[in-house]
Order: structure tokens, then C-alpha cells, then sequence
């Protein structure tokens, strides 16, 4: 299976890491879950409606060369546009965690799918 540098853009800089196509499109997938979730928070309920259901944050783990972790609670944040993700990437030498703008990582996945085709 081939791999392409997959960079994810910061707040101060960005990660660059050998990922798949593959797991790449089932990072989208979840990511694309998360934004249904997202916006089922966001909805406003009718008046008397009563309360909007906790929504199952994305906990997506790629293991290749490096260890990949994402993880959202969608029921904290306001608007999908604010949302920020928790990313986590490691091997055995190197381990950076950090928030991202969800928009961001959205935007770099989708970069990186049009330059894999």
C-alpha cells in the first residue's frame, strides 16, 4: 500500500507524516460523522422541547508509520466552524499533541485526497 506525506496545518506550524489514501478516506468519513453531530448539537430545539442528546465524540486511531489520534467532543463547542480537534502523533522517537481548527484539518484532508486522486 502506498503513502503520501499527509501535512495537517497548526496554530503555530504543521506535522508532516507518511498516511494512506486509504486511511485518509476513513478519516474523512469520521470526520464527515463528527460534522452530523456537530451540527445536531448546533440545532436549536423547539421551545419546550426539551434537551438536545449528547452526541458520541470521534475517537479516530491510525497506526502506520506513525501513530495518528484524533479526538472532538461535539458537545462542547458552539458552532462546527469554532470546533477544534485534540491530534496526537507519535512514533517511537517523536510525540506531538495539540488542538487544531477542525476547518483546518478538514481543508488538509481534502487537499491531500485531490493530490492522491
Amino acid at each position: 500500500m502506498s503513502s503520501t506525506s499527509l501535512t495537517l496545518n497548526l496554530g503555530e506550524g504543521s506535522v508532516s507524516f507518511s498516511f494512506s489514501p486509504q486511511a485518509a478516506r476513513e478519516l474523512k468519513a469520521a470526520i464527515d460523522e463528527l460534522m452530523t453531530s456537530l451540527k445536531a448539537v448546533t440545532a436549536k430545539p423547539t421551545p419546550g422541547g426539551g434537551k438536545v442528546t449528547p452526541q458520541p465524540p470521534l475517537e479516530y486511531r491510525y497506526t502506520g508509520e506513525v501513530f495518528l489520534e484524533v479526538f472532538c467532543n461535539p458537545n462542547i463547542w458552539p458552532t462546527p466552524f469554532a470546533a477544534k480537534v485534540l491530534l496526537t502523533v507519535r512514533n517511537v522517537n517523536l510525540r506531538v499533541t495539540t488542538e487544531a481548527e477542525l476547518t483546518r484539518v478538514i481543508e488538509d484532508i481534502n487537499q491531500y485526497l485531490e493530490q492522491v486522486g
